[in-house]
Protein backbone atom coordinates (compact mmCIF):
# COMPACT_ATOMS: atom_id res chain seq x y z
CA UNK A 1 0.00 0.00 0.00
CA UNK A 2 1.39 3.57 -0.84
CA UNK A 3 1.26 5.30 2.81
CA UNK A 4 3.07 1.75 3.74
CA UNK A 5 5.45 2.47 1.40
CA UNK A 6 6.13 5.60 2.14
CA UNK A 7 6.62 5.40 5.61
CA UNK A 8 9.47 2.81 4.47
CA UNK A 9 10.94 4.94 2.13
CA UNK A 10 11.32 7.94 4.59
CA UNK A 11 12.34 5.54 7.50
CA UNK A 12 15.41 4.85 4.86
CA UNK A 13 15.50 8.30 3.82
CA UNK A 14 16.50 9.00 7.96
CA UNK A 15 18.93 5.91 7.99
CA UNK A 16 20.78 6.88 5.05
CA UNK A 17 20.96 10.74 6.06
CA UNK A 18 22.16 8.97 9.53
CA UNK A 19 24.73 7.12 7.72
CA UNK A 20 26.09 10.20 5.82
CA UNK A 21 26.23 12.16 9.04
CA UNK A 22 28.39 9.44 10.61
CA UNK A 23 30.91 9.34 7.62
CA UNK A 24 31.33 13.13 8.12
CA UNK A 25 29.25 14.52 4.85
CA UNK A 26 27.34 16.92 6.83
CA UNK A 27 26.97 17.77 10.72
CA UNK A 28 23.64 18.03 11.98
CA UNK A 29 22.26 21.28 13.48
CA UNK A 30 20.43 21.43 16.78
CA UNK A 31 16.71 22.03 15.58
CA UNK A 32 13.45 22.45 18.06
CA UNK A 33 10.97 20.05 17.10
CA UNK A 34 8.40 22.71 16.46
CA UNK A 35 10.53 24.23 13.98
CA UNK A 36 9.94 21.28 11.53
CA UNK A 37 6.33 20.67 12.66
CA UNK A 38 4.74 22.09 9.87
CA UNK A 39 6.81 20.98 6.86
CA UNK A 40 6.24 16.99 8.29
CA UNK A 41 2.54 17.97 8.97
CA UNK A 42 2.85 19.37 5.58
CA UNK A 43 4.21 15.87 3.92
CA UNK A 44 1.75 13.87 5.66
CA UNK A 45 -1.11 15.68 3.77
CA UNK A 46 0.52 16.13 0.93
CA UNK A 47 0.85 11.70 0.73
CA UNK A 48 -2.43 11.25 1.84
CA UNK A 49 -4.64 13.59 0.09
CA UNK A 50 -2.68 13.05 -3.15
CA UNK A 51 -3.34 9.10 -2.93
CA UNK A 52 -6.75 10.29 -2.29
CA UNK A 53 -7.20 12.18 -4.68
CA UNK A 54 -5.47 9.65 -6.97
CA UNK A 55 -7.98 7.11 -5.50
CA UNK A 56 -11.03 9.31 -6.54
CA UNK A 57 -9.94 10.51 -9.50
CA UNK A 58 -9.22 9.36 -13.25
CA UNK A 59 -5.28 9.82 -14.08
CA UNK A 60 -6.47 12.38 -16.38
CA UNK A 61 -8.41 14.38 -13.48
CA UNK A 62 -5.66 13.78 -11.64
CA UNK A 63 -2.88 14.84 -13.71
CA UNK A 64 -4.74 17.98 -14.19
CA UNK A 65 -4.59 19.13 -10.67
CA UNK A 66 -1.12 18.33 -9.76
CA UNK A 67 -0.47 20.63 -12.83
CA UNK A 68 -2.14 23.17 -10.93
CA UNK A 69 0.31 23.27 -8.20
CA UNK A 70 2.58 25.42 -9.90
CA UNK A 71 0.60 28.88 -10.18
CA UNK A 72 -0.74 27.79 -6.48
CA UNK A 73 3.01 28.13 -5.37
CA UNK A 74 3.61 31.61 -7.73
CA UNK A 75 0.05 32.17 -5.62
CA UNK A 76 1.25 31.35 -1.94
CA UNK A 77 5.12 33.30 -2.54
CA UNK A 78 3.07 36.22 -3.94
CA UNK A 79 0.75 36.56 -0.98
CA UNK A 80 2.60 35.12 1.88
CA UNK A 81 6.42 35.71 1.11
CA UNK A 82 5.59 38.88 -1.23
CA UNK A 83 7.62 37.30 -3.75
CA UNK A 84 7.19 38.86 -7.22
CA UNK A 85 6.72 37.11 -10.31
CA UNK A 86 7.47 39.06 -13.44
CA UNK A 87 4.66 38.63 -16.13
CA UNK A 88 6.36 36.47 -19.16
CA UNK A 89 7.61 34.09 -16.03
CA UNK A 90 4.24 33.61 -15.43
CA UNK A 91 2.60 33.46 -18.85
CA UNK A 92 4.89 30.31 -19.20
CA UNK A 93 2.32 28.69 -16.75
CA UNK A 94 -0.43 28.81 -19.56
CA UNK A 95 1.44 26.43 -22.48
CA UNK A 96 2.27 24.31 -19.54
CA UNK A 97 -1.69 23.69 -18.24
CA UNK A 98 -2.37 23.74 -21.58
CA UNK A 99 -0.01 20.71 -22.90
CA UNK A 100 -0.88 18.81 -19.70
CA UNK A 101 -4.93 19.30 -20.73
CA UNK A 102 -4.55 17.68 -24.05
CA UNK A 103 -2.03 14.86 -22.66
CA UNK A 104 -5.46 14.28 -19.98
CA UNK A 105 -8.61 15.79 -21.74
CA UNK A 106 -10.03 12.85 -22.92
CA UNK A 107 -9.86 11.09 -19.14
CA UNK A 108 -11.23 14.47 -17.70
CA UNK A 109 -14.44 13.17 -15.14
CA UNK A 110 -15.39 15.32 -12.35
CA UNK A 111 -17.08 14.72 -8.90
CA UNK A 112 -17.44 16.21 -5.76
CA UNK A 113 -15.71 14.22 -3.81
CA UNK A 114 -12.91 13.50 -5.94
CA UNK A 115 -12.27 17.66 -6.63
CA UNK A 116 -11.97 18.15 -2.92
CA UNK A 117 -9.51 15.51 -2.50
CA UNK A 118 -8.05 16.92 -5.58
CA UNK A 119 -8.04 20.27 -4.30
CA UNK A 120 -6.72 19.87 -1.02
CA UNK A 121 -3.65 17.57 -2.38
CA UNK A 122 -2.63 20.95 -4.51
CA UNK A 123 -3.17 23.39 -1.41
CA UNK A 124 -0.82 21.01 0.54
CA UNK A 125 1.81 19.69 -1.89
CA UNK A 126 2.11 23.48 -2.62
CA UNK A 127 2.56 24.25 0.92
CA UNK A 128 5.21 21.66 1.59
CA UNK A 129 7.20 22.81 -1.48
CA UNK A 130 7.36 26.16 -0.71
CA UNK A 131 8.00 25.44 3.18
CA UNK A 132 11.10 23.00 1.67
CA UNK A 133 12.67 25.76 0.66
CA UNK A 134 11.70 28.34 3.28
CA UNK A 135 13.02 26.50 5.99
CA UNK A 136 16.59 25.83 4.27
CA UNK A 137 16.35 29.87 4.50
CA UNK A 138 15.06 30.52 7.42
CA UNK A 139 16.30 28.00 10.22
CA UNK A 140 19.89 28.32 7.93
CA UNK A 141 20.22 24.58 6.96
CA UNK A 142 20.94 22.47 4.09
CA UNK A 143 18.85 19.68 2.64
CA UNK A 144 20.65 17.28 4.62
CA UNK A 145 20.69 18.99 7.68
CA UNK A 146 16.65 20.24 7.18
CA UNK A 147 15.85 16.35 5.83
CA UNK A 148 17.56 14.77 8.86
CA UNK A 149 14.43 16.10 11.28
CA UNK A 150 11.78 16.26 8.92
CA UNK A 151 12.03 12.35 7.76
CA UNK A 152 11.71 10.52 11.26
CA UNK A 153 9.21 12.93 12.09
CA UNK A 154 6.99 12.32 9.09
CA UNK A 155 7.37 8.90 9.59
CA UNK A 156 6.08 8.80 13.06
CA UNK A 157 2.91 10.42 12.20
CA UNK A 158 2.67 8.26 8.96
CA UNK A 159 2.73 5.15 11.66
CA UNK A 160 -0.81 6.79 13.54
CA UNK A 161 -2.43 7.81 10.18
CA UNK A 162 -1.99 4.46 8.51
CA UNK A 163 -4.29 2.21 10.83
CA UNK A 164 -7.35 4.39 8.75
CA UNK A 165 -6.36 3.62 5.33
CA UNK A 166 -4.38 0.71 4.84
CA UNK A 167 -4.29 -2.50 7.07
CA UNK A 168 -1.32 -2.60 9.34
CA UNK A 169 -0.88 -6.61 10.53
CA UNK A 170 -1.60 -9.50 7.75
CA UNK A 171 -1.01 -10.10 4.54
CA UNK A 172 -0.39 -6.68 2.99
CA UNK A 173 0.15 -4.96 6.07
CA UNK A 174 3.85 -2.76 7.34
CA UNK A 175 3.65 -5.50 9.76
CA UNK A 176 2.46 -8.61 7.78
CA UNK A 177 4.47 -11.70 6.30
CA UNK A 178 6.97 -10.45 3.81
CA UNK A 179 9.17 -12.68 1.15
CA UNK A 180 12.48 -12.02 0.70
CA UNK A 181 12.13 -10.76 -2.87
CA UNK A 182 9.35 -8.12 -1.26
CA UNK A 183 11.76 -6.93 1.46
CA UNK A 184 14.67 -7.18 -1.35
CA UNK A 185 12.44 -4.68 -4.07
CA UNK A 186 11.32 -2.59 -0.91
CA UNK A 187 14.87 -1.71 -0.23
CA UNK A 188 16.08 -1.10 -3.59
CA UNK A 189 13.04 1.52 -3.94
CA UNK A 190 14.23 2.72 -0.44
CA UNK A 191 17.40 3.48 -1.80
CA UNK A 192 15.99 5.48 -4.83
CA UNK A 193 13.41 6.92 -2.61
CA UNK A 194 16.51 8.60 -0.16
CA UNK A 195 18.09 9.90 -3.41
CA UNK A 196 14.64 11.50 -4.79
CA UNK A 197 13.97 12.89 -1.62
CA UNK A 198 17.42 14.46 -1.21
CA UNK A 199 17.18 15.98 -4.60
CA UNK A 200 13.88 17.53 -4.03
CA UNK A 201 15.31 19.22 -1.04
CA UNK A 202 18.62 20.62 -2.63
CA UNK A 203 16.52 21.58 -6.15
CA UNK A 204 14.65 23.38 -4.02
CA UNK A 205 16.72 24.98 -1.79
CA UNK A 206 18.78 25.89 -4.66
CA UNK A 207 16.28 27.13 -7.02
CA UNK A 208 12.86 27.68 -6.31
CA UNK A 209 9.72 25.53 -5.93
CA UNK A 210 8.54 26.74 -9.35
CA UNK A 211 11.60 25.80 -11.03
CA UNK A 212 11.13 22.02 -8.84
CA UNK A 213 7.81 21.95 -10.61
CA UNK A 214 9.71 22.83 -14.03
CA UNK A 215 11.50 19.22 -13.68
CA UNK A 216 8.08 17.81 -12.83
CA UNK A 217 6.50 18.77 -15.96
CA UNK A 218 9.63 18.53 -17.81
CA UNK A 219 9.46 14.68 -16.22
CA UNK A 220 5.86 14.33 -17.68
CA UNK A 221 7.01 14.54 -20.93
CA UNK A 222 10.22 12.29 -20.99
CA UNK A 223 8.00 9.60 -19.49
CA UNK A 224 5.18 9.92 -22.37
CA UNK A 225 7.95 10.03 -24.68
CA UNK A 226 9.67 7.40 -23.16
CA UNK A 227 6.97 4.93 -23.17
CA UNK A 228 6.26 5.94 -26.79
CA UNK A 229 9.69 5.48 -28.15
CA UNK A 230 10.81 2.21 -25.97
CA UNK A 231 7.67 0.13 -25.06
CA UNK A 232 5.69 1.18 -28.64
CA UNK A 233 2.68 2.71 -26.44
CA UNK A 234 0.38 4.68 -28.68
CA UNK A 235 0.47 8.47 -28.28
CA UNK A 236 -2.17 10.45 -30.27
CA UNK A 237 -1.87 13.87 -31.89
CA UNK A 238 -3.55 15.80 -29.14
CA UNK A 239 -0.76 14.33 -26.71
CA UNK A 240 1.60 14.55 -28.69
CA UNK A 241 1.06 18.80 -29.45
CA UNK A 242 0.47 18.19 -25.34
CA UNK A 243 4.01 17.30 -25.21
CA UNK A 244 5.09 20.11 -27.81
CA UNK A 245 3.17 22.99 -25.98
CA UNK A 246 4.50 21.96 -22.09
CA UNK A 247 7.86 21.60 -23.56
CA UNK A 248 7.67 24.99 -24.83
CA UNK A 249 6.58 26.68 -21.72
CA UNK A 250 9.52 25.13 -19.90
CA UNK A 251 12.09 26.43 -22.19
CA UNK A 252 10.29 30.22 -22.33
CA UNK A 253 10.69 29.60 -18.49
CA UNK A 254 14.06 28.43 -18.21
CA UNK A 255 15.34 31.08 -20.99
CA UNK A 256 13.89 33.92 -18.72
CA UNK A 257 15.18 32.56 -15.73
CA UNK A 258 18.83 32.52 -17.20
CA UNK A 259 17.91 35.60 -18.66
CA UNK A 260 17.51 37.08 -15.45
CA UNK A 261 20.26 35.60 -13.68
CA UNK A 262 22.70 37.35 -16.38
CA UNK A 263 20.82 40.68 -15.56
CA UNK A 264 21.25 40.14 -12.03
CA UNK A 265 25.28 39.59 -12.27
CA UNK A 266 25.34 42.58 -14.76
CA UNK A 267 23.68 44.76 -12.09
CA UNK A 268 26.09 43.43 -9.42
CA UNK A 269 29.45 43.97 -12.12
CA UNK A 270 28.38 47.64 -12.85
CA UNK A 271 27.95 48.36 -8.76
CA UNK A 272 30.37 50.69 -7.43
Amino acid sequence: PNLSLTLVHFAITWLGLYLCQALGAFSPKSLQPAQVLPLALSFCGFVVFTNLSLQSNTIGTYQLAKAMTTPVIVVIQSVAYGKTFPLRIKLTLVPITLGVFLNSYYDVKFSVLGMAFATLGVLVTSLYQVWVGAKQHELQVNSMQLLYYQAPMSSAMLLFIIPFFEPVFGEGGIFGPWTLSAVIMVLLSGIIAFMVNLSIYWIIGNTSPVTYNMFGHFKFCITLLGGCLLFKDPLSVNQGLGILCTLFGILAYTHFKLSEQESNKSKLVQRP
